[in-house]
């Protein structure tokens, strides 16, 4: 059975987009209309869209909706440097800016309009297709330790790479939702992924699904896997260098080292868009570093249902925010792709160098 997300988080309406504005969950579901290039930039910086995946496509809808205004070469030069501005780590947003490119500078001004769009919905559907191919490859492994003992298979995850981080079934929980779907037990211990507890937006988008799972400290995960209460980490990736190193959000590296301690295996999901070949290694993966307010303060929903935003430290106190951390390939068991599962160190099989996807 296809998995088909509850609300599309990106989808055209018109000479626009439509996203779901993620800085809103888990307490209120609203969507936006995106109708130029500073509110598609707007977007991805503020992360009302977030998850590498999702990024890089509404980068090519916001590509798209740039040309609907102006088509000329200058406005395209523009809008491309402009949305790669947005976030440094997250790769899939100078794939599939780097895949406009290609298809629409070649292009006289009176094509790219048609094109532009032709191009981000083909972007879309693709990552639709990818999750799924993903899901079915990571099933292989719950079903597998679901055969060996009674009881739900225990998957621990880090940050959100579900549904509302990709525009189909996510990365990480692709897996999830196909075991959930072939009738398989599955508990999902989730992190809830300080400052920014995207972790949330996993419990909600499990919740909705109806697929067991607890909330977690980002520091019970250590014990957790030391107790045994684990049987494997599932995580997605902003950026995988060539030799499998591999950043996501900043908290990731910590859970490997617990769970090599622990003999727990840790597993990366990845789309062939995350991959960058010309990366040879996690110490040349830019790191972005996000506003100190995310650290300072702390937002949630009040008794009377009103969304407010609280300071927890004085507004002067120094602050250092990374918001990814670099998992060594060395503590990563294996990277579930859409081709296949492969140890961190040889993706090269699964795509070799005249075989890399569009």
């Amino acid at each position: 059975m296809s998995f088909k997300q509850p609300i599309p988080t990106i989808r055209r309406d018109g000479d626009r987009a439509v996203i779901l504005d993620q800085t809103l969950l888990p307490h209120r579901t609203e969507l936006r209309h995106l109708s130029c290039l500073d509110e598609v930039a707007h977007a991805i910086r503020s992360m009302q869209v977030r998850g590498a995946p999702l990024i890089g496509a509404t980068a090519a809808y916001g590509v798209a909706i740039a040309m609907t205004h102006d088509a000329g070469d200058r406005a395209l030069e523009t809008a491309l440097a402009v949305l790669a501005a947005t976030r440094p780590t997250a790769v899939n947003l100078h794939w599939a800016l780097g895949r406009m490119a290609a298809r629409l500078l070649a292009l006289a001004p009176a094509a790219r309009v048609a094109a532009a769009w032709d191009e981000a919905e083909a972007i879309r559907l693709q990552d639709m297709e990818t999750c799924a191919a993903i899901g079915r490859h990571g099933l292989t492994l719950i079903e597998a330790l679901a055969a060996r003992r009674p009881g739900p298979v225990r998957v621990m995850t880090h940050c959100n790479a579900g549904w509302v981080a990709t525009c189909g079934a996510g990365t990480a929980l692709a897996p999830v939702y196909a075991a959930h779907a072939r009738g398989i037990a599955v508990e999902v211990l989730v992190s809830e992924t300080r400052p920014r507890n995207q972790g949330l937006l996993t419990a909600w988008e499990l919740r909705q699904a109806g697929v067991a799972h607890s909330l977690i400290a980002d520091n019970a995960a250590g014990l957790l896997l030391a107790r045994g209460e684990v049987d494997l980490v599932i995580t997605g990736a902003d950026r995988v260098a060539a030799n499998g190193d591999s950043a996501n959000k900043i908290g990731t590296y910590l859970k490997a080292l617990a769970a090599q301690d622990a003999g727990v295996p840790f597993y990366i999901a990845a789309p062939f868009s995350t991959l960058d070949f010309a990366c040879p290694t996690g110490s040349a993966i830019p790191i972005e570093d996000r506003d100190a307010d995310e650290l300072l303060c702390v937002g949630g929903m009040d008794a009377d249902g009103h969304l407010r935003q609280l300071r927890q430290a004085p507004a002067d106190t120094a602050v250092r925010n990374p918001a990814f951390d670099v998992t060594p390939a060395r503590l990563i068991t294996r990277i579930i792709t859409e081709r296949g599962i492969a140890a961190p160190g040889a993706l090269r099989t699964l795509y070799p160098a005249e075989d890399v996807p569009a």
